[in-house]
């Protein structure tokens, strides 16, 4: 979710806490056969309306049955929100019943973005974003209630599914520096205990801190931190995305991050194989303690979406290939296909990222296991001008391809259901033409 947060980031979330016009659990696949009848043609524009071409969004294909909706609210929806807990409240609960009116079933809510809690932790500090609104938030700083048991009563309230989302080695970046870290927080704790044995818990690469994910500590923190979670509230489920390993370049000195570790530990497999085996053994454990404590409590992981960046030997060491195949690793995977129909690479020819191949690319992998799989779709780049490689992005020139994609994860009987990024963009003018499409589909009655 990098390239995401960053123009969000800028974009400062304006519309987090606006009022939206009406413009607008895991379960089986489609099965049997499904209607050919010609496809309606429908002529819902946005703003760009002079470059838009007629839109096709197939009406006949049902929604199968238990199909997950959900949509991601970011720390950056949390910074918007009011720290005061009646304001609060009503924040959220104007986003939930936003959620329910756009027909979601769910919603995957950020409690843990930079080595933070968005709830009373034992182990964290509290999240900025939990602490202040509009930037004004300190690390460590009580705000005087508990928001994430709130958040976790709404949701259920109005019958949406709560997924309570972590980034496990992420300590700054994107509105988090390292002069904000509070004291109280593991990473400074450790590099100021006067103890040289657990400093490299924490690593600095490109100007950003990590927690170590080949370190024993940090691997028992995150499962614990994790378990507080799961024991203290009525999740409906453990999230991670795409934050795993940063891109590293092991023959640059600086960009060698946990090289050392590899080298002391003596394993005769290569590096890049001993750093994917470094993030599954997290997730095995992770997913081990849930099941323990709660079976019913999914965990699910949303990469990022094209496979052959996971498999590579220099940044993020996913093992996808294990994870959809062997069982002890998750529930579910969420792939964040965030491509349209007609993503072309920078040579012209059609990417192998563009919607239609890369499902295929995912469902092939699903069917190597027993993994769900659910789509991650990226409503915030309706109405953009993304770099597609066409002369006039695709996503200027339609608002109907995220409906389209929903309407062919159906068709394909091996999609269990969509999780939208982000709730705010729902809100933005330019994607009003493609939430208008997209909603009718979310709103089918199942």
């Amino acid at each position: 979710m990098r390239r995401k947060l960053m123009r969000l980031c800028a974009l400062a979330v304006s519309a987090a806490c606006m009022s939206a016009a009406a413009v607008m659990n895991a379960g089986a696949a489609v099965s049997g056969p499904v209607s050919q009848s010609p496809q309606p043609v429908r002529y819902i524009q946005g703003p760009m309306s002079s470059t838009m071409v007629p839109q096709t969004i197939r009406t006949d294909v049902p929604a199968p049955e238990g199909e997950l909706r959900g949509v991601w609210v970011s720390y950056l929806i949390w910074d918007k929100l009011p720290a005061d807990e009646r304001s609060f409240r009503q924040g959220v609960d104007e986003i939930l019943d936003n959620c329910v009116s756009w027909g979601m079933n769910a919603v995957f809510v950020h409690v843990r973005s930079h080595g933070d809690a968005m709830y009373p932790s034992d182990i964290y500090p509290w999240s900025k974003f939990a602490s202040g609104s509009q930037g004004a938030g300190v690390q460590g700083r009580d705000p005087g209630y508990d928001p994430l048991a709130y958040f976790v009563k709404a949701a259920h309230d109005r019958g949406l599914k709560f997924h309570a989302w972590f980034n496990p080695y992420r300590i700054t970046g994107y509105l988090m520096n390292w002069s904000e870290v509070s004291s109280l927080s593991p990473a400074k704790r450790w590099m100021s205990d006067g103890d040289a044995s657990n400093d490299r818990n924490v690593l600095r690469h490109d100007g950003a801190y990590y927690y170590n994910p080949s370190s024993e500590e940090v691997k028992q923190m995150v499962v614990n931190g994790v378990m507080e979670v799961v024991r203290g509230y009525d999740v409906d489920g453990i999230h991670f995305d795409d934050y795993f390993y940063p891109e590293l370049d092991d023959t640059v000195e600086g960009r060698q991050f946990d090289l050392p570790e590899y080298r002391a530990s003596g394993s005769r497999l290569p590096v890049a194989q001993w750093r994917r085996d470094q993030v599954s053994d997290l997730v095995s454990r992770v997913y081990r303690a849930i099941k323990q404590e709660k079976p019913q409590v999914e965990f699910g992981i949303s990469p990022q979406g094209y496979v052959e960046h996971l498999r590579s030997d220099e940044k993020l060491f996913v093992d996808i290939d294990r994870w959809m195949s062997e069982d002890g690793f998750i529930d579910y995977v969420m792939p964040q296909l965030y491509w349209g129909f007609e993503t072309k690479t920078s040579a012209g020819a059609p990417a192998p990222y563009a919607f239609t191949a890369n499902l295929t690319t995912w469902r092939n992998l699903k069917k190597q296991g027993n993994v769900k799989l659910y789509l991650g779709l990226g409503i915030y780049r309706a109405g953009t001008n993304v770099a597609d490689y066409n002369e006039v992005s695709e996503w200027l020139r339609r608002s109907d391809i995220i409906g389209r994609q929903v309407v062919e994860g159906r068709l394909s009987g091996d999609v269990s259901g969509y999780c939208f990024y982000s709730y705010d963009s729902f809100l933005q003018p330019e994607a009003q033409g493609e939430v208008a499409n997209l909603l009718p589909l979310l709103r089918q009655k199942k």
